[in-house]
């Protein structure tokens, strides 16, 4: 059986992208609000980068870490939303074996990144407003680049494991992916290997990923909070609360997705494409 299993794994040589279940006449529709979409997040995202990285008035923590946001943003939903326009006109909606471990490895890159950068943010946010004469000592050039680096690592580590964990599955139940990219519980479906323990590693994997960034995010509001509300004006308020109104959207939409998409019982496939929108196309439009 497992030479049986390991000949199908070889054989695939491309996937399925099944895409959203809808009536063919809708596909213009969803193209057309994916195409206006996908137009806001490069346009918003690249005048981002270009005005922080030419204003010297901008050469602050806040918007160095707001820069590297967009740079993740930009590229982790140009990732999803190129193919998955021309998969509305494709026939076939295939995706090559290679664009689909490619796919999977800068989507959980990107994603993973986010998540610790939103942390880091956070942590900013909190010396700003919890410790304004100490926050230009504390939050140094030096430890926000230590910051948005160990982001990236951390990204990267899980990428890894997450990409060779998934692809080392035998894929010979079907070659149809019910999703419109390549993301590993899609995949673990389509697979007729052992999932007990690659579905423990993932549970343990977005567990150690989720649970100490949204610590550190909470953690920092409820100090926040506690702060701001000691401010006597309301104007001084309402500053305060508007410097962390964008981020705390990303936030709540973000991990509100995500906790949908990988902590839930896998049973409701049309509902996790939705869940997945809010963080390849909703998220990136928020921090704009």
């Amino acid at each position: 059986m497992g030479d049986r299993g390991t000949s199908n794994h070889s054989e695939v040589t491309d996937f399925i992208l099944v895409g959203f279940r809808v009536r063919p006449e809708l596909h213009l529709l969803l193209f057309l609000l994916f195409l206006l979409v996908y137009a806001m997040i490069l346009l918003g995202n690249v005048g981002m980068m270009a005005i922080i990285m030419t204003d010297p008035r901008l050469n602050t923590p806040m918007y160095f870490f707001l820069g590297n946001l967009s740079f993740i943003d930009l590229f982790y939903s140009s990732v999803i939303a190129p193919k998955a326009m021309v998969n509305f006109w494709s026939q076939s909606k295939s995706i090559s074996f290679a664009g689909c471990v490619t796919q999977l490895f800068l989507f959980a890159l990107f994603i993973v990144t986010e998540g610790f950068l939103l942390a880091a943010m956070a942590y900013d946010r909190f010396i700003a407003i919890c410790n304004p004469l100490l926050y230009s000592v504390q939050m140094s050039a030096r430890l926000c680049a230590q910051l948005v680096a160990g982001s990236y690592f951390c990204g990267c580590i899980s990428s890894v494991v997450v990409t060779s964990m998934t692809f080392t599955l035998s894929f010979c139940a079907s070659r149809a992916i019910d999703h419109f990219y390549c993301d590993y519980r899609p995949l673990q479906r389509i697979s007729c290997s052992d999932l007990y323990i690659h579905k423990k590693v993932s549970f343990f994997l977005c567990s150690i990923i989720i649970l100490p960034t949204i610590i550190v995010i909470i953690v920092s509001y409820m100090y926040i909070v506690s702060t701001v509300l000691k401010i006597r004006s309301t104007e001084g308020r309402k500053k305060a609360f508007s410097t962390c109104s964008s981020h705390l959207g990303v936030v709540s939409v973000l991990y509100g997705a995500i906790i949908f998409m990988y902590f839930i019982p896998d049973g409701y496939p049309e509902l996790s494409k939705v869940a997945s929108l809010c963080y390849t196309l909703v998220t990136p439009m928020l921090i704009l």
